[in-house]
C-alpha cells in the first residue's frame, strides 16, 4: 500500500463523507504550487476555491501570521485588541465603506448580513415584525449552514436538513424585470453573488448588477453582493462589481482571499445606517475580529494591492481563455470567465468533467469539476505567462 492510499484510507476511515476529493495528498504548497506527499508536483488551479488568490505560504502574509503569534493570538471580543481597528479601517477604505463586521467563514458573513438586513427592515424601513423578505437567486451558494441552505435550489444542500428558516424568495440570476416582479414593501434586501462561482461561473447580462442596483434603490431594499469568491482580485477587479458604472453594493461580503490562505478572515462591510442598527449583544464571534486574523487581514490585502493582483488577473485570464477557446475541442461547450475565474464547460455527450479533471492530475494540473459539466480554473493571482502555457498543455492532451 502507497503512502497516499493509507492516508486517504486513515481519512476515509474516520472523516464523516461530506466531501469527495480528487486522490491526492497535499503535503507542500508555495507559490502557485502544491506537492503531494510522493513528492509530485501540481500547477494549483483551484486555489482552495479563491482563498489563495496571493499564493500558497505567501512570505509577507506568512510573517504578519508568525509575528503576531509570538504576541497575542485570542483575546475574545471581551477586549479590545490592537490589530482589529486597524484592519478594519484599511478594508473600510478599500471597500470605501463606513463599518465592518468581522467573522471567520464566509457562511458566517453570509449569516451577518441576513441578520443585519432583516433587522434594518424592522429598526429603520419599518417593515412589520417577522414580515422581513430577503430576495435571493437560484443557483445560488451562500453557504451551508441551515439558513442559507434553506433558500438553496440545489435539491442536495437542502435534503434531509428541514424545516427551513422562512423569508426568502427565488429569482432566476440575471433577470432584472423578475427582481421588479418579487420587490414587496416587506422586501429588505436582495443578495447576490455578482457572478455565481458553485453554478459554473455563470455571468449575468451587462447592467444586470446597475439595474439591480437601481431597483433596490427606487424601493429601498438593501442591495447585498456575496463577493466571498469573487472579491479581491479574482475576476480581474478588487471586487466583480466594479465591471460595472454605478452598482456599488449597500453590504459586501468578503471571506476566503482576506485570510491570505493561512488563516480564516470574513467581514460584511457597509454603511454605518445598516451596521449600526446592531448593539452589543446582538450578534458576535469569540474569534472574530481576533488579533492573529487581523494581522494577516491587513498584509493579504497589502499584498493583492502592492502587487497589482487585480491587474494581473485582467491580463492573465484574457490570455489564458484566449488559448483555451484556440483549441477548439469537440467536447468544450464553451470557455467562459472573467479575470481568473474560468470555466470550461464540457458538453453532456462528451460526458462529465470529474474524469477530465482526474486527468488533468495526472499531468500535474489540480482543477475541479463544478455542477458535473464544468472544469474550473481559478490558479492564484500571482501565475505566470509561462505557466498559464503549462494549463493550456494539459488541456490539449487531456482534450484530444
Amino acid at each position: 500500500m502507497s503512502h497516499t492510499t493509507e492516508v486517504i484510507a486513515t481519512t476515509e476511515q474516520w472523516s464523516a463523507k461530506n466531501y469527495k476529493p480528487l486522490p491526492v495528498v497535499i503535503s507542500r504548497g508555495e507559490g502557485i504550487w502544491a506537492w503531494d506527499i510522493e513528492g509530485n508536483r501540481y500547477l494549483d488551479c483551484l486555489s482552495a476555491y479563491s482563498a489563495l488568490n496571493q499564493g500558497h505560504r505567501h512570505p509577507r502574509i506568512l510573517k504578519a501570521l508568525i509575528d503576531q503569534a509570538a504576541k497575542v493570538t485570542v483575546t475574545s471580543r471581551a477586549f479590545h485588541n490592537e490589530t482589529m481597528g486597524p484592519m478594519l479601517e484599511k478594508l473600510c477604505r478599500l471597500c470605501e465603506m463606513e463599518m465592518a463586521l468581522p467573522m471567520n467563514t464566509g457562511a458566517e458573513a453570509v449569516e451577518t448580513a441576513v441578520k443585519a438586513a432583516r433587522k434594518w427592515g424592522y429598526d429603520v424601513k419599518g417593515v412589520p415584525a417577522e414580515q422581513a423578505e430577503i430576495i435571493v437567486c437560484r443557483d445560488n451558494f451562500h453557504g451551508r449552514t441551515t439558513t442559507v441552505v434553506s433558500f438553496s435550489s440545489e435539491p442536495q444542500y437542502r435534503n434531509g436538513f428541514g424545516p427551513f428558516t422562512p423569508g426568502f424568495k427565488l429569482i432566476d440570476f440575471g433577470n432584472a424585470e423578475q427582481l421588479e416582479r418579487a420587490i414587496t414593501p416587506n422586501t429588505v434586501a436582495f443578495l447576490v453573488e455578482p457572478i455565481q462561482g458553485e453554478a459554473g461561473i455563470l455571468i449575468p447580462p451587462a447592467g444586470y448588477l446597475k439595474k439591480a442596483r437601481e431597483l433596490c434603490s427606487k424601493n429601498r431594499v438593501l442591495f447585498i453582493l456575496d463577493e466571498i469568491q469573487t472579491g479581491l482580485g479574482r475576476t480581474g477587479k478588487l471586487f466583480a462589481y466594479q465591471h460595472e458604472q454605478n452598482a456599488k453594493p449597500d453590504l459586501v461580503v468578503i471571506g476566503k482571499a482576506l485570510g491570505g490562505g493561512v488563516y480564516p478572515v470574513s467581514a460584511v462591510v457597509g454603511s454605518r445606517e445598516v451596521l449600526g442598527v446592531f448593539k452589543p449583544g446582538d450578534h458576535g464571534s469569540t474569534f472574530g475580529g481576533n488579533p492573529l486574523g487581523a494581522a494577516v487581514a491587513i498584509a493579504s490585502m497589502d499584498v493583492i494591492i502592492d502587487e497589482k493582483l487585480a491587474e494581473k488577473s485582467t491580463q492573465q485570464g484574457e490570455y489564458l481563455m484566449g488559448k483555451l477557446r484556440e483549441l477548439r475541442s469537440e467536447h468544450v461547450l464553451e470557455v467562459r470567465g472573467r479575470g481568473l475565474m474560468i470555466a470550461v464547460e464540457i458538453k453532456k455527450s462528451s460526458g462529465e468533467a470529474r474524469p477530465y479533471c482526474e486527468k488533468l492530475m495526472k499531468l500535474g494540473i489540480l482543477a475541479k469539476e463544478t455542477h458535473h459539466q464544468t472544469i474550473r480554473l481559478a490558479p492564484p493571482l500571482t501565475i505566470q505567462r509561462s505557466e498559464l502555457d503549462l494549463i493550456v498543455e494539459a488541456f490539449k492532451q487531456v482534450l484530444q
